[in-house]
């Protein structure tokens, strides 16, 4: 089978399309053949081996000890091992995995949930990390509550659009920050207002949110703090900043420090990728309650094409990888 490889840190130069052995799914695994997958952050962060504590969190301080990239998936259950219980052949599911740019991968069934039948399978892909890190960072980190006034910086990225259109889905009152050219994007996914951040800055408005969420947290926390309304919460979910190892650890105790010192709380999200918000996320797909916005589409040999891209930082969404499989008797 067709699967994207690399084998040293790098740039999307790196990433090779090699035929590879098919996988065999243990016995608490899931074989899917795999219709589409989508990009995040963390993928060329990975296959770069940057900032360096992902080397240390990933191991492989000189090469990569995971040389398969991509983590949303969608596709059909191929086989399933001899202790999966929750699905059969046939199946169309979406989940996460490891080494989704493939034409075939495994994964353990805790990590998938059934497909919408109204989803497509790019729609379906490009949900799983953008949209649970959405969901976690204004549910259980934010505590968002109907009417809040909420703040998404970023809001035209992978997490960013699904964080306008989950707070609205709570009943928040949204704002949408983000570039000229994604203006009309952050208005048609539902934001109630939008703050074009290359004429406004937001954080010297003089207004107050009761909730921030970083989706590209590119101020400093404190231009965060000093917008957010007593007893507001702030949560960075990636982007920005002093990406390295000191940076990280001096931001996270400053986050500490802050939300003791006042009603005000600084918080950070590393997101849980598990089936019960699977379901939530299934639950919100199949009602249109969250719409995908997917910018462009590329096919599993244009993978480094694809990554180049979003590493640019100008994508409107999602990326999604397609594939099409040949008939094989």
């Amino acid at each position: 089978m067709k699967a994207i490889v690399y084998h040293n840190y790098g740039s999307p130069d790196v990433l090779q399309c090699e035929e590879i052995e098919k996988p065999t799914p243990g016995d608490k695994e899931i074989l899917i053949k795999v219709r589409a997958a989508s990009l995040n952050a963390l993928d060329w962060h990975l296959m770069r081996g940057k900032p360096w504590f992902i080397r240390l969190m990933f191991g492989g301080l000189r090469k990569p000890k995971i040389t398969r990239p991509g983590r949303d998936v969608a596709g059909q259950v191929e086989a399933v091992g001899r202790n999966v219980t929750q699905f059969k052949p046939g199946d169309e599911v979406f989940g996460a995995c490891i080494g989704s740019f493939a034409e075939y991968v495994c994964t353990v069934e805790d990590k998938l949930v059934l497909k919408p039948a109204n989803t497509s399978f790019e729609d379906a892909a490009a949900v799983p990390v953008a949209a649970i890190t959405a969901l976690q960072g204004l549910r259980d980190k934010g505590r968002i509550q109907r009417g809040q006034r909420v703040l998404v910086d970023g809001a035209s990225g992978g997490v960013g659009t699904f964080a306008v259109q989950i707070a609205k889905s709570f009943g928040a009152e949204v704002t949408a920050v983000c570039s000229t050219s994604k203006v009309d994007t952050a208005r048609a996914i539902g934001a109630d207002h939008v703050i074009d951040y290359t004429r406004t800055d937001f954080t010297r408005s003089g207004k107050h949110y009761d909730l921030i969420l970083g989706a590209n947290a590119y101020h400093s926390i404190f231009d965060y703090r000093r917008s957010l309304s007593q007893g507001g919460i702030y949560v960075g979910a990636g982007g920005g900043g002093d990406q390295s190892l000191p940076g990280i650890l001096l931001e996270m105790l400053l986050q500490s420090f802050l939300s003791l010192i006042g009603s005000k709380k600084m918080l950070s999200l590393l997101a849980n990728i598990n089936k019960a918000d699977l379901n939530v996320l299934k639950d919100l797909l199949g009602a249109g309650t969250i719409v995908p916005v997917i910018d462009r589409r590329y096919p599993l040999s244009e993978v480094a094409k694809a990554v180049r891209y979003l590493e640019e930082g100008h994508a409107k969404g999602k990326v999604v990888v397609t594939l099409e499989h040949e008939n094989k008797i």
